[in-house]
């Protein structure tokens, strides 16, 4: 029998290789680092060679090559802030309309975000075959359903939470939390933009507010400042932005000029500074935009038949002022792609304190109600919207994306008539470059409860959407932290099957 080891004479304690190991592991920790801080190391968890855009010091917009040639140039996203519905709008159950007012199976112990559940119920507004593909489409929105051709559902969608802010955080930028970049920002930190007298990326907001959770919804999270949405609407423009008359226009161009020099000097003591080049680049595109914001924005010039198109000429009651409202935004949007902007971000509902359901989806109390003034808001200027880039010819290189934070319950909630929130099973639509045409991908279970046929994440959405724009989501990164962080984190896939 052999002697027991004495401890204290062990050489997995002996001092000299105890400091001399620290001393080689604390050298390989650093040498990691500056490596990863010069992109030099081989290959990210992905095992893919990871990708950073070189972006000229001071010209954050400058416009960048794609990884590979993509379908589309630019992206058009309309958020219904709220959740909307996917059981009232767009995802047909036969079964939930012969099981309305029974209880839902296995739900007797389901609570979700605001309680107990009630019985099944069935959409107050009837579904019709739409198009020639026949695709079911509910009333409350029938000028988009009349499109059901050119559009292309994804039925399958999951959500990580059930709360508004987080819920849209995770739509916009594919994390919960706040601080993250938004994928308008990634998008144009990418590929930059091919007009440089205009911003990059746009948010609108709905003419009744902002979403809940605001500018969360477009910024730039840990990417460099330039590459935040910037934020105007139809109803209110940016302003200030003319010069004054006061001020001629040879010493107006005299001082800018002076300007430009001192931030070229102070630039070059301070270099690396992403704040000071975010802070100098955005006040000189606000110099440019003196000239092309007035007029990108004036939509006087749009003829009679367009306004009708989109029912901006109409008014005499609430919900069709708010209607003429949002479809002047919807036109704003289209006269920015045109343009040429990168990514532009059109918001359909706004969160206002002690208003719910008023101004959003967040139909809890009254669905009936509620949806009755949001849908006809909604539908008329989006289906304009759709026709009048179908018909410039804007559709073949510009993606559409109609997505909401996530979905409702196939049930009411107890003792009231409205739904509760469900991030298990909801719907988006795309349309435009790269995808199908009246198309269906995956599906919810036979209520419309949860997604259980090709099950697709918003990471899979946002990868998707990255790869029509010629993005590999797995390369695309920026380093933050010791990390190299990317839009989809380490999840997501290609939908494969949705793209032409």
């Amino acid at each position: 029998m052999s002697e027991p080891t004495d401890l204290r004479r062990s050489p997995l304690l002996d001092r000299r290789r105890f400091f001399a190991d620290t001393g080689i592991g604390l050298g390989a920790i650093a040498l990691t680092h500056l490596l990863g801080r010069q992109g030099l190391l081989a290959a990210n968890v992905s095992g893919k060679e990871t990708i950073r855009p070189v972006i000229p010091p001071g010209q954050p917009y400058a416009p960048r090559k794609p990884h590979f040639t993509g379908r589309a140039k630019n992206v058009l996203v309309i958020f219904c802030s709220g959740a909307c519905s996917q059981l009232d709008t767009f995802d047909h159950k036969p079964e939930l309309i012969r099981r309305h007012g029974q209880p839902m199976p296995g739900s007797d112990k389901l609570i979700t975000f605001q309680g107990e559940q009630g019985a099944l119920a069935k959409s107050p507004w009837e579904f019709k075959p739409r198009g020639k593909s026949g695709k079911m489409i509910s009333d409350l929105v029938p000028h988009i359903g009349a499109l059901a051709d050119d559009l292309c559902f994804i039925h399958s969608m999951q959500g990580k939470t059930n709360t508004h802010g987080p819920g849209e955080n995770f739509m916009s930028t594919c994390n919960a939390l706040d601080g993250f970049p938004s994928l308008g920002a990634w998008v144009t930190y990418a590929l930059g933009s091919e007009d440089q007298s205009l911003p990059a990326y746009v948010a609108i907001p709905d003419p009744r507010g902002k979403p809940q959770n605001s500018v969360n919804n477009w910024a730039p999270g840990f990417l460099p400042a330039a590459f935040q949405g910037t934020e105007f609407n139809a109803t209110h423009p940016i302003r200030n932005l003319a010069r004054p008359g006061s001020v001629p226009a040879g010493s107006d161009a005299a001082t800018r000029r002076f300007l430009r020099e001192l931030n070229e000097r102070h630039a070059e003591r301070f270099p690396g500074d992403t704040e000071l080049a975010a802070r100098i680049a955005s006040y000189e595109l606000a110099a440019r935009m003196q000239l092309t914001i007035p007029e990108v924005a004036d939509l006087s010039s749009e003829p009679a038949h367009i306004l009708k198109l989109y029912g901006a000429d109409e008014g005499g009651s609430k919900i069709l002022e708010t209607r003429a409202a949002f479809a002047r935004n919807c036109i704003l949007a289209r006269r920015l792609v045109e343009k040429g902007v990168r990514f532009v971000q059109v918001f359909n509902g706004a969160y206002q304190t002690g208003g719910e359901g008023v101004s959003n989806w967040d139909g809890h109390k009254d669905l009936l109600n509620q949806y009755s003034q949001h849908g006809p808001v909604l539908d008329k200027p989006t289906a304009g919207l759709l026709i009048d880039l179908k018909q410039r010819g804007l559709l073949d290189d510009t993606l559409v994306v109609w997505c909401t934070e996530f979905g409702r319950m196939p049930t009411f909630q107890k003792g009231s008539q409205g739904r509760d929130h469900n991030p298990s099973g909801f719907t988006c639509w795309m349309a435009g470059a790269g995808v199908k045409k009246g198309f269906s991908h995956g599906a919810t279970d036979e209520f419309g409860y949860k997604a259980v046929e090709d099950v697709t994440t918003v990471y899979d959405l946002h990868a998707t959407i990255l790869h029509l724009l010629g993005l590999d989501h797995e390369r695309l990164t920026y380093y933050h932290n010791g990390l190299e962080r990317r839009l989809t984190d380490v999840h997501g896939q290609v939908v494969k099957a949705v793209l032409s």
